[in-house]
């Protein structure tokens, strides 16, 4: 429950004595190439939402202790997120914090969340979900017959991961 004055000033109150969502700091490390797919994403559920975007290609190491949720998100690159996103979390992630994940893919296939989830496991995180979707993909033979998954991610993507994120931090 909150208290908004004139729109701008947001004054939490405490629920059963546990933080407001609104009062949770958010970080979300991220690794967006090619199309900014991911990126793009990220920007949309940032409206609105006070999260700290990390660039995992351009930040090593970042104190995450102060963050109540820790989110992951990446292009996927040969089935998996990303490679700095992975080892971001394996050098940097505390123990037991409440983790979620994003990632745009080209095609539609199971497990690509396997290694970061995998990664995050080892440190006992609550992982809370997870949102993938389309993202434009003209990555090795993909180019020769002009991308796939042209025109996404879209407005129901970024819809859908607003929902998603505003779903997730209310857990």
């Amino acid at each position: 429950m909150f208290i908004i004055i004139h729109s701008i000033i947001k004054i939490p109150i405490k629920v059963n004595n546990r933080k407001d969502f609104l009062t949770m700091k958010t970080a979300v490390i991220y690794f967006s190439k090619h199309h900014g797919n991911t990126k793009k994403v990220l920007d949309y559920i940032c409206r609105g939402n006070d999260i700290k975007l990390i660039n995992a290609a351009e930040i090593k190491s970042e104190n995450l202790e102060e963050y109540d949720l820790v989110g992951f998100a990446s292009g996927i690159y040969y089935s998996k997120f990303h490679k700095s996103v992975i080892k971001f979390a394996e050098e940097n992630l505390p123990e037991n914090k409440k983790v979620f994940f994003i990632f745009t893919y080209g095609g539609l296939k199971e497990g690509y969340t396997k290694s970061i989830r995998e990664a995050v496991s080892k440190k006992s995180a609550d992982i809370l979900g997870e949102f993938g979707c389309y993202g434009f993909d003209t990555l090795g033979p993909f180019k020769l017959i002009g991308g796939i998954a042209k025109g996404h991610p879209d407005r129901f993507d970024y819809e859908n991961a607003a929902n998603f994120f505003n779903e997730i931090k209310n857990k």
